[in-house]
Order: C-alpha cells, then sequence, then structure tokens
C-alpha cells in the first residue's frame, strides 16, 4: 500500500529534469564554443596563402604598353611591361589609385613612369613618389607581387581582396 501513496510520476520528473539540464548545458556550450572561436580567429588570424590571379598571356602585352586590372574585390591595379624580355623584372604591378587624392594613375612608357594627372603626381617605375604632392607626404603606389608561369602573367592577391 505504500507504493500507492508515492506520487506517480516522480521518476519521469527527474528525468524530464535531466534532459532539460543537459539541454541548457548543450546551448551554454554551443554558445561559449562559438565565442571562444571567433575570439581565437580575431586573436590568433591564420596566414592565408595569397591566391594567384591570371593576368594576361605574355605576347599580349608588349612592351612601354600597361593594362587595367580588377581584383574580384574590386582593386584596380595597372599592370606594365617595362622592357624587353620574359623574365620577372619587366614586369609590375602596382594600385592604380594615387594614395594622395584617390585618382587613377596611368603608365607613361616615353618618360617611365607613372603619372597621376589629378595634381601632377610622378611616380617612378616602382612605384615610389617622386614629384608632386605624393612625394611631398612620402608616399608611394601599392606594389603586387607578379609570377610567370609558361607565357602567362599571374598576380598575387591576399585571400581577404578576393572574397
Amino acid at each position: 500500500m505504500e507504493s500507492e501513496t508515492q506520487p506517480k510520476g516522480t521518476p519521469r520528473r527527474g528525468f524530464l529534469s535531466w534532459v532539460s539540464s543537459m539541454t541548457m548545458f548543450g546551448g551554454l556550450a554551443a554558445g561559449y564554443g562559438t565565442l571562444a572561436a571567433i575570439a581565437g580567429r580575431f586573436l590568433f588570424p591564420s596566414n592565408h596563402p595569397d591566391n594567384w590571379q591570371f593576368v594576361a598571356t605574355l605576347e599580349n602585352l608588349v612592351v612601354g604598353q600597361s593594362l587595367s586590372y580588377r581584383t574580384p574585390g574590386g582593386a584596380r591595379i595597372v599592370v606594365a611591361r617595362q622592357a624587353t624580355g620574359d623574365s620577372l623584372e619587366n614586369f609590375v604591378a602596382l594600385s592604380s589609385v594615387c594614395p594622395h587624392l584617390g585618382c587613377a594613375v596611368h603608365w607613361e612608357a616615353n618618360n617611365n613612369r607613372f603619372f597621376c594627372p589629378c595634381h601632377n603626381g610622378i611616380f617612378d617605375s616602382g612605384g615610389k613618389a617622386t614629384g608632386g604632392p605624393p612625394a611631398a607626404a612620402n608616399q608611394s603606389l601599392k606594389k603586387y607581387p607578379l609570377k610567370i608561369e609558361n607565357g602567362l602573367l599571374y598576380i598575387s592577391l591576399p585571400a581577404e581582396s578576393i572574397a
């Protein structure tokens, strides 16, 4: 008779209490785990390798000519062939945005320089400012690495500029 006086459902209540406690613990662990993963990515960023993007074939880029290249992320780059030969030293890839006010920079083969027409900004063939407001502010054009494989020219872009 004593077993009939015990309230029915006590084992069920214990089980439901245990399940709800485990569910809350799982939710907290998932939330704090996600926070720890995000904090870890912020505090210890991984060094993603650069991504190589095709620019042009060597035969299509003649000496003294430049081409405008837009990265998948929208950055504007000018790629110029400065001398004859298929070695990497004959090519340069620089940002085509002037660091002074953001005007478009273009390659002048006859003067062997990059020129910004907005305020007469002058950059040497390597992108270093030599005249105008960019030189006074010691600003240079951002340089991008290039590589040549099988007669094709590739540019290295940081992973974040592709996404």
